[in-house]
Parts: structure tokens; C-alpha cells; sequence
């Protein structure tokens, strides 16, 4: 990946920011979006530091006129696209019944048309270099996640957008790789919304036994330079997951439903309540 551009949503922290350092320390031109520019000058820095290349492009990926901006200033810094890596992403946890619509909207724009928007502009690009399309999907595009109707339907929405990209570009030489997280250690459920659009502000879950950024940042980076079609991480909670719910998805359900139910001030407790009143 020496010398090969790599545009990375949402690196302003967690599986972003891993990202924007493995890219770099293997030597990739790294152009870093986010809307936090702050933090994006300081990783951008940190990386040019270490002998690398990185230019921080302040982007809000929901919004279509920033995505083409953000892609523009890529080609006028460094003339190319090779790899598009969609990260960027927010999540939430409330019962459907409880959201309020404006969230749903949300959650769309910004996983969903943010891979849209950023994928549509950088394609022509990334055909002319036969590079890679990344979409950071996790294992809720995969199975229904209670308490975040919102983030599993952005995710299953990506999910079918890259397959579908795939197909269309099997002649084309574009790579499209989809990337299937497990719980991961980030800031996403710091702030994941709440049922008004709030953010949550603290994690309910011990993130020290989940995956690392890190790891995860490495494996995507081998899984781009193999040219892998899809990468699902962790055992139990990715790959034994993804498989089960394909010939048992009753049982995947209610192991999901208790196992969220058991977070801390769970939104899944409220509706066990309902049901016994019931």
C-alpha cells in the first residue's frame, strides 16, 4: 500500500483513527474526514510526524455537497484515489416504539447516504485505479440488533448498496470489501443517540473485553491488500453469529434479545416489563 491514497471517514477516533495510522505506517497517502477537525489536525500531524503523508479534510459525510468537496480536495492534493474506506458512523440504543423519527433520519443520512454520497464521487477514480471500495457495516447488517432499529437498518442498507456494487463491477476490476465488526472498543456508544436524539454519553457495555481499534484497523488493512470480499470479525459475537442466523435465526433472536437486554439501563429491560404486564 506504499505511496497508495486511502480516504477514511469518520477518522477522528476509534476504528478511524486505527485506520489512518496502519495506512500510514505502511506508507499510504492518507486523507482523514471527519467533522471533529480538531482532533483530525492533530492525528494528521502525529502521522507526518512519523515520516508519513496525511491532509485533514473536515467533512460531514451526511451531507452531499461536503462528500464531493472532500473527494475533490483528495485529487487537487494528491491526484488519485486507490482506497475508500466507509467508516464513518453513529449508533442507538432505543425501543422503536420510544425513537423519535428524527433519529431514524439520522442515522440513515450519516451511515447510510454518507457511504452513498462518498462512494458516488469517488468512484470514477477508483475505476480508473482498479482500487477498493470499504464498507464498515458490523454484525448488526447482518441480524436485527434490538433497541437500535435505526443503526441495524442503516447497516443492512450498506450492506446491500456494496453487494450490489460488487455484482454491478465485476468487469470492472473495482474491489469492494465489506467489513463486519463484532463490539468493538470506540467512543460509538459514547455517543450513540437515545431515543430523542440525545447522546448517551457513557458505554453500557466493559468495553477492556472487546477487539481493539487496533486490531481491528490491521486486519482491514490485510484484508484491502489480499483483496478479501467480505471480513467478519470475532468469533462468537461475528462469525458463529452470522452463520447461526442463517439456519437458526429464532434461536440467534432470543440469544441476541437477552444478551442486550442485560445491559446496563437497557431499553430491552422496558419491554420484558411490558411483556409480563401483558
Amino acid at each position: 500500500m506504499k505511496d497508495k491514497v486511502v480516504i477514511i471517514t469518520g477518522a477522528s477516533s476509534g476504528i478511524g483513527k486505527a485506520l489512518a495510522f496502519e495506512f500510514g505506517r505502511h506508507g499510504s497517502k492518507v486523507l482523514l474526514a471527519a467533522r471533529n477537525f480538531e482532533d483530525l489536525k492533530t492525528i494528521e500531524a502525529a502521522i507526518i510526524n512519523q515520516g508519513g503523508s496525511a491532509l485533514a479534510v473536515k467533512c460531514d459525510v451526511s451531507k452531499e455537497d461536503e462528500c464531493r468537496d472532500m473527494v475533490k480536495k483528495t485529487i487537487n492534493e494528491f491526484g488519485r484515489i486507490d482506497v475508500l474506506i466507509n467508516n464513518a458512523g453513529i449508533s442507538m440504543r432505543a425501543l422503536f416504539q420510544d425513537v423519535e423519527m428524527e433519529v431514524l433520519h439520522r442515522l440513515m443520512d450519516v451511515n447510510f447516504w454518507g457511504t452513498v454520497y462518498c462512494t458516488k464521487f469517488a468512484l470514477p477514480y477508483l475505476l480508473h485505479s482498479h482500487g477498493s471500495v470499504v464498507g464498515v457495516i458490523s454484525i448488526a447488517g447482518h441480524i436485527g440488533m434490538p433497541a437500535r432499529t435505526g443503526y441495524s437498518a442503516s447497516k443492512f442498507a450498506m450492506h446491500g448498496f456494496l453487494k450490489t456494487l460488487r455484482v454491478e463491477n465485476l468487469k470492472t476490476g473495482l474491489h469492494v470489501l465489506i467489513v463486519s465488526p463484532g463490539f468493538t472498543a470506540s467512543n460509538i456508544r459514547m455517543t450513540a443517540l437515545t431515543a430523542t436524539g440525545k447522546m448517551q454519553g457513557e458505554t453500557p457495555r466493559d468495553e477492556s473485553k472487546m477487539m481493539s481499534a487496533e486490531t481491528v484497523a490491521r486486519k482491514i488493512y490485510l484484508a484491502v491488500v489480499h483483496r478479501r470480499r467480505s471480513l467478519i470479525l470475532t468469533l462468537v459475537e461475528g462469525k458463529l453469529t452470522v452463520f447461526f442466523s442463517k439456519w437458526l435465526p429464532g434461536l440467534v433472536e432470543r440469544a441476541s434479545f437477552r444478551r442486550l437486554s442485560r445491559e446496563h439501563d437497557s431499553p430491552l429491560q422496558k419491554a420484558e416489563v411490558n411483556h409480563v404486564a401483558d
